[in-house]
């Protein structure tokens, strides 16, 4: 291989660098390894079938410096539509001049793939490093039309080398993102996510934000246990009897005397209605009227005047045992069934040692889930997209797209991306929220948009119309009894520069579609049961079989679930157009 300019893809350090650039026997790829304040540089890549995986480790010199390893590749960018990367958002192609991003378990994932014409992956890449902070480079290159990426990581004394994957089979980039996640199984411990994860959640947020008493939350969980909710998530507001948009108050956590004043029983009624009980914690934030700031001072990372709070540091002794006691008293005082741990990224933000906040956030976790699972090994424990890598597999059992109210299309995306590299973990939506005078078609198409994800849902149920009813009762029972299909069944989505028009789940005999754009349907495979959502306008569905189906029992449902059309087909061709409403749904079944 001759050796490629690789001006501009990697910063200058002025440290000493050692460099070797290494064939792959890999087609138009180019790669080389950069050692940096080292004194000798140990690289080797091995693999087959074009999936490579390069180690890079280095020998510290005497005087014990830090030792950084930085991995540089790159590829013709033939063909390429788009870059996935987990921060949702555009899917644009950066120059590689772009500012990096930094990948750690408070922040980011790393990991990335290159996308071409027809969703193939031109190369999706994940780095073994699971908690500490990885920066990662990756861009067009002007001059030579080529795609270069580069990773960069400080070796720990005595620690494991740099570890690089490489999927160059130009596979579907789900397959692909699949297996690098399955790669990633194999570094951390082992996740067990029982299956209440997976089942429909009622949050308060967006419901009644910090204004809310005992009353008000028993209020919405008697009316949304009917409508097959199975779990109710108390947010912001039980441990403060103020209402502004402040975390001045945060940091104690403890059940606001006015709002709540037996709290251990108001969670016992709340489950006697058959939803478990999660309760939302901030876990960076000490406000700047509580305990907890006087007690901790001296113990942050930052002060935020704006939000009137501080935020701790995780590599507190004392301030993770704070954080610990807090957190296992709702649980162990007071019953409740699970945990929203929320802002863990917001540590990072404001760390100066993004190695050391990493670590700490780390200890934080396994502190906390060797407390709670000792009595509660079934506790459910949900995270927020932003921090979203393998490293926080083993303390969670959900991680829920970040906040985008009122926006199908963005909870979508957002979901979409968080099921191609969640791992084990159950992914769920964000809370999905509605004007009082929202139509059904809509409400159902809210619904759908988050069809293969956990539904979350936060509106006042009071004040929702029996059409409106009928909607969410409808759609939640499809995911409820089509779970297996829809969340834990190969999943495909279709072209991602697009923002998703067509989402894709297979398991076993069954095949499911969501449908966001007047796109064509292709039905492959085995399959004897195809479920279509159309949230689309136009109701025309077109399905291309990949052969002749054979009979078909055909069935359209609209918004609320009430049958439009029972129909029979002989099967015998390989197109099929159906009318298909807005929020509705079409069954084929396989009778041969």
């Amino acid at each position: 291989m001759s050796p490629l300019s690789w001006d501009g893809c990697a910063p200058a350090t002025g440290r000493t660098e050692t460099v070797r650039e290494i064939d792959t026997n890999v087609p138009g790829l180019a790669l080389r390894v950069t050692a940096i304040g080292a004194a000798a540089l140990v690289a080797a890549v091995s693999g087959a079938d074009r999936i490579l995986l390069v180690e890079a480790g280095a020998e510290r010199p005497d005087d014990a410096g830090p030792v950084r390893i930085r991995v540089e590749w790159r590829l013709p960018c033939t063909g390429a539509t788009a870059l996935w990367t987990p921060a949702t958002g555009t899917r644009w192609l950066p120059p590689s001049w772009n500012t990096p991003r930094t990948a750690s378990l408070p922040s980011g994932a790393p990991v990335g793939s290159l996308i071409a014409t027809g969703d193939a992956a031109l190369c999706t890449f994940a780095v073994g490093e699971t908690v500490l902070p990885v920066t990662i480079g990756e861009g067009a290159v002007e001059e030579s039309g080529e795609f270069v990426w580069w990773v960069e990581h400080e070796l720990t004394p005595g620690g494991e080398p740099l570890r690089l994957r490489l999927d160059l089979t130009q596979r579907h980039f789900a397959e692909t993102l699949a297996d690098a996640a399955a790669w990633w199984a194999a570094l951390v411990a082992p996740v067990a996510v029982p299956d209440a994860a997976f089942l429909p959640v009622f949050c308060t947020w967006y419901a009644l934000h910090l204004d809310m008493t005992a009353a008000d939350v028993e209020r919405l969980a008697a009316l949304a246990a009917p409508l097959g909710f199975a779990a109710l998530i108390v947010d912001d507001g039980w441990q403060t009897d103020e209402v502004s948009r402040s975390y001045a108050t945060a940091g104690d956590w403890q059940p606001a005397p006015g709002g709540f004043p037996d709290f251990g029983a108001h969670v016992k009624r709340v489950q006697s209605l058959g939803l478990a009980y999660l309760l939302w914690h901030s876990l960076p934030f000490a406000g700047d009227r509580s305990e907890a700031a006087e007690r901790l001072a001296g113990h942050t990372l930052a002060h935020l005047p704006e939000l009137e709070t501080s935020v701790l540091d995780p590599g507190s002794a004392p301030v993770r045992a704070h954080l610990v006691e807090r957190l296992a008293a709702a649980v162990e005082a007071y019953g409740v069934d699970g945990l929203k741990i929320d802002f863990i990224d917001t540590f990072a933000r404001y760390a100066r040692d993004q190695s050391a906040v990493a670590v700490g956030v780390h200890r934080l976790l396994a502190e906390l889930d060797a407390r709670l699972r000792a009595d509660r090994p079934d506790l459910l424990v949900e995270h927020r997209q932003g921090y979203v890598g393998p490293g926080l597999w083993p303390y969670a059992t959900m991680v829920r797209a970040t906040d985008c109210p009122h926006n199908a299309v963005e909870n979508r995306v957002r979901c979409t991306d968080l099921r191609l590299t969640a791992g084990p973990l159950a992914v769920h939506a964000d809370p999905l929220t509605w004007h009082p005078q929202e139509s059904p078609e809509q409400i159902a198409v809210l619904l759908q948009s988050v069809l293969f994800a956990t539904p979350q849902v936060s509106v006042d149920l009071a004040r929702q119309s029996p059409e409106q009813l009928a909607a969410l009762r409808f759609w939640l029972s499809v995911g409820r009894e089509h779970i297996d299909l829809l969340q834990r069944g190969g999943f495909r989505p279709h072209r991602p520069e697009l923002g998703y028009p067509l989402l894709e789940a297979r398991r076993g005999a069954g095949l499911a579609f969501g449908r966001y754009a007047p796109v064509t349907i292709p039905v492959t495979g085995e399959w004897e049961l195809l479920l279509v959502a159309n949230a689309d306008p136009d109701p025309l569905v077109r399905l291309r079989f990949g052969q002749e189906p054979g009979r078909l029992l055909i069935s359209v449902q609209d918004c609320t679930g009430a049958m439009l059309m029972v129909t029979g087909s002989a099967g015998d061709e390989t197109e099929l157009a159906l009318d298909v409403p807005q929020g509705g749904l079409l069954t084929v079944r396989r009778t041969r």
